[in-house]
C-alpha cells in the first residue's frame, strides 16, 4: 500500500522567531519512505538537525517576520496489515522490567499519575494483567470519554479529562497512558499520521493522530484508546513520555497559526487541492 503523507502549517509573526519543528517520519520507519518527506519552508531559511532523547527528530531555524510556512510531502509503503495483536502477551513485575522503560511508569506533564492511581487500582484490579488488562483500560477510556473536536485544550492533563468525559485523541491517550502506568504497565505517547483508508469518510479535515505504545512480553505494542480498533496505515512521527515531549512545532515567541493542513491519503488518488494549497 502507498500512502502519500504531509502537511502544511503557515504562520504569521510578528518578529525573527526560532522554531524547532518535530514532522518527520520517525527514523524507525524512515525505510518505508519510497519519497522522503524532506522539511521544506516558504521562505527559504537556515535549518539545523539534531534527534532529541527519545530519538524524535527535530529541526531547528529562525522564522523570519511576517507569513512562514512549513510543509512536508512524501511517499509511504505500508504493509496494509492492522495493528498487531498479542491476546497472551504477558505483563511483566516491576522489577523485570528493562530500566529504559522505566521512566514510562513515572508521572508526567499531563499523565497526573498521582491523582488516579487509587481510580485506576479500583477499576482495573481485579482484571487479568498483561493484555487483557491494557484492552480493559482502552475500552474503559473509549466508552466514558466523548471525542469532541471542539473541546481541545492544550493543558488539559488526564484527570481532567476523566472529570470531564470528553476531549480529542490526545487527551484519551493521556488517560489511558496514565491508567496503565498506575497498574504498573510502562507506557508511552506516540503521534503520527494515520489513515482513514478502509474507514467510513472523516468528519473533519485532517490531523496528526495521538495514541499509545505499551510494554508487554518484552517489546511495546500499539494501543489506541480513541478509535479502540486495529488501523491499518499509522505512521509513526514521534513518541515519548506525553504530548509535552512532542510538540509538532514550538515556537519561542508570539505567531499566529493561520493555516493547518495534514493529508494521509491512498497515493492512487492524489487530491488537487493538496497539490494546489486550495485548502486556504
Amino acid at each position: 500500500m502507498r500512502i502519500r503523507i504531509g502537511c502544511r502549517l503557515r504562520y504569521h509573526l510578528t518578529q525573527p522567531t526560532p522554531l524547532i519543528a518535530m514532522l518527520n517520519v520517525h527514523y524507525s520507519r524512515f525505510g518505508d519512505l519510497e519519497r522522503a518527506d524532506y522539511l521544506i519552508t516558504s521562505p527559504s531559511v537556515p535549518l539545523a538537525c539534531y534527534r532529541d532523547g527519545s530519538g524524535n527528530w527535530c529541526t531547528w531555524m529562525v522564522a523570519p517576520t511576517g507569513d512562514f510556512t512549513l510543509s512536508t510531502d512524501g511517499i509511504f509503503r505500508d504493509c496494509g496489515q492492522p495493528d498487531p495483536i498479542a491476546p497472551d502477551a504477558v505483563q511483566h513485575e516491576v522489577q523485570d522490567l528493562p530500566f529504559e522503560t522505566l521512566v514510562y511508569l513515572l508521572g508526567s506533564r499531563y499523565c497526573d499519575t498521582d491523582l488516579l492511581s487509587d481510580e485506576a487500582w479500583r477499576l482495573f484490579e481485579n482484571t487479568p494483567p498483561g493484555w487483557e488488562r491494557v484492552q480493559t483500560i482502552c475500552d474503559f477510556v473509549h466508552s466514558t470519554v466523548s471525542f469532541d473536536y471542539m473541546q481541545a485544550s492544550a493543558t488539559r492533563t488526564a484527570s481532567e479529562t476523566l472529570a470531564g468525559r470528553y476531549g480529542v485523541c490526545r487527551d484519551f491517550t493521556h488517560l489511558a497512558i496514565t491508567l496503565c502506568r498506575c497498574m504498573n504497565i510502562p507506557a508511552r505517547y506516540c503521534t503520527g499520521y494515520l489513515s482513514d483508508i478502509g474507514q467510513p469518510e472523516p468528519d473533519r479535515l485532517g490531523d496528526f493522530a495521538a495514541w499509545m505504545e505499551v510494554f508487554l512480553d518484552g517489546r511495546w505494542w500499539v494501543f489506541d484508546p480513541r478509535n479502540n480498533t486495529r488501523r491499518v496505515g499509522r505512521i509513526l512521527v514521534a513518541r515519548g513520555r506525553d504530548a509535552a515531549d512532542v510538540p509538532l512545532t514550538q515556537t519561542f515567541g508570539p505567531n499566529t497559526l493561520t493555516q493547518f493542513d495534514v493529508w494521509t491519503w491512498d497515493a492512487e488518488d492524489d487530491p488537487a487541492e493538496v497539490l494546489s494549497g486550495s485548502r486556504n
